[in-house]
């Protein structure tokens, strides 16, 4: 606290006590300790005593009347005493910091205690699942990718810098990928318009799915056109030793998944199913054929693909329909690819599949592109009337033609089929379909 001052022509400037503040109440004014610190001012009764002795002939001073705004109040002479033993005594310097080798509040064995309150430090609990949670440090999860998994391994583990952001959305699409199935489940990709992409695009569909998921993934190429999902899974060779048709005309003879196992090709983890190559025997492939392929590949696979072809109105096509639990439509940033399926989105919306429509996915093939579009349009048009749109980016290996390999795709192409994959997967759970389950291809036990 600063000292009084004096203005320079010697007159103290400090403040006068007020006049209605008389001598008994002199007690209320702070003096200043020789730190600085405010400490009461005594009155020393042996003082007031003494004066009273030697001058006992002197009558007391009258106060001077007080202000008139505390003229309504009652006079602090005899409040004093009460006020003085009622008021908290101010307070005072602070003492030194004792040692910290030699703490003065706390016994020789005692160190810092917990908080007083005793649920500060509990972790928090559920009462309505009867889980504890916050007892386990959450961790980073190790990288596994680039210079964060090289500086993880160097480091014996003590430096993880975490998951890139291109990790972690691995990490998503893997997790959305293996959603579980609690039965068949039947995904037809389809779209009016031919060589669009939509072989294509079941074929990386299937790929993606039995790669990373544990249970049994199907694709079956229904096309009664000789469809060519075979030619970019297996080979053409391979694909057209046995078929579909093979499959139907042995029907009672398969007993196992070991039986249905020699009418299909193996590409990667991925089982295929493929088409009739010669024209007269796949034009006879109809709606009554492919139900007796599905009811059988229900029994025994957990997601199956059906490659459609392009005849909308075709009996197989409206077989594949009818049972479907999830609709991919495929089309391209043109106008004729486009204009095409918007055209099936109506076609279907106005023919009773509108439930299929809604949840659909479309995906964009960008092997056809041109600067003279406007693909924000395109994007923006499907995404109000479906659940996703994945756009498909040019890729040279898919382009040309030949049997798929998953891992010669680019980067990009790569993470489209994951996408495409992680959201076609994210309807196996929680959304009411009228496809297999519906229709009773859903057995008890589900795939064995």
């Amino acid at each position: 606290m600063s000292s009084p001052t004096s203005s320079p022509n010697g007159t103290n400037n400090t403040p006068a006590a007020p006049s209605w503040l008389d001598a008994g109440a002199a007690w209320a004014a702070p003096a200043t300790g020789y730190d600085g610190a405010q400490v009461p001012a005594t009155k020393p009764p042996a003082t007031q005593a003494s004066a009273a002795t030697t001058s006992p002939t002197t009558p007391p001073s009258r106060p001077a009347p007080a202000p008139e705004r505390f003229r309504d109040e009652p006079p602090l002479t005899d409040a004093a005493p009460a006020a003085e033993a009622a008021r908290p005594a101010p307070p005072s310097a602070p003492a030194a910091a004792p040692s910290p080798a030699a703490p003065a509040s706390l016994p020789a064995h005692q160190g810092a205690g917990p908080s007083e309150d005793p649920q500060a430090f509990r972790p928090a609990w559920d009462e309505q699942t009867g889980v504890l949670s916050g007892v386990v440090r959450e961790r980073r999860a190790r990288p596994q990718q680039g210079w964060r998994h090289v500086a993880y391994q160097l480091t014996g583990g003590r430096w993880n810098p975490g998951l890139s952001e291109a990790e972690a959305r691995l990490r998503d699409q893997l997790q959305k990928i293996r959603t579980p199935l609690p039965g068949p489940h039947s995904v037809v990709v389809g779209s009016i318009k031919g060589g669009i992409g939509k072989t294509t695009v079941s074929a990386l569909l299937g790929l993606a799915l039995a790669e990373y998921r544990g249970d049994r993934v199907i694709a079956m190429d229904a096309n009664p056109d000789a469809g060519t999902l075979g030619d970019r899974l297996v080979g053409e060779t391979l694909a057209a030793k046995t078929t579909v048709r093979d499959l139907l005309y042995a029907l009672d003879e398969i007993r196992a998944h070991t039986d249905l196992a020699g009418y299909t090709h193996l590409a990667g983890r991925l089982q295929v199913l493929t088409s009739e190559q010669e024209p007269e025997l796949s034009e006879t492939f109809s709606a009554a054929d492919y139900e007796a392929a599905l009811r059988l590949l229900a029994r025994y696979y957990n997601a199956i693909i059906t490659d459609s072809g392009t005849g909308i109105v075709h009996s197989a096509m409206q077989g594949s329909l009818r049972h479907a639990d999830s609709l991919v439509i495929v089309g391209a940033p043109t106008n004729d690819g486009a204009s095409r399926a918007a055209r099936t989105f109506r076609w279907l919306a106005a023919n009773g599949y509108r439930h299929l429509t809604e949840d659909a996915v479309v995906v964009l093939s960008y092997d056809r592109h041109s600067p003279d579009i406007d693909d924000r349009v395109i994007r923006d048009f499907f995404a109000e009337r479906c659940r996703a749109v994945i756009v498909l980016p040019p890729d040279p290996h898919l382009q040309a033609g030949g049997i798929i390999d998953f891992d010669a795709l680019t980067p990009a192409a790569r993470d489209a089929a994951l996408e495409l994959a992680a959201t076609v997967a994210e309807g196996f759970q929680g959304r009411r379909t009228q496809g297999l389950a519906s229709h009773g291809f859903r057995g008890t036990g589900g795939p064995r």
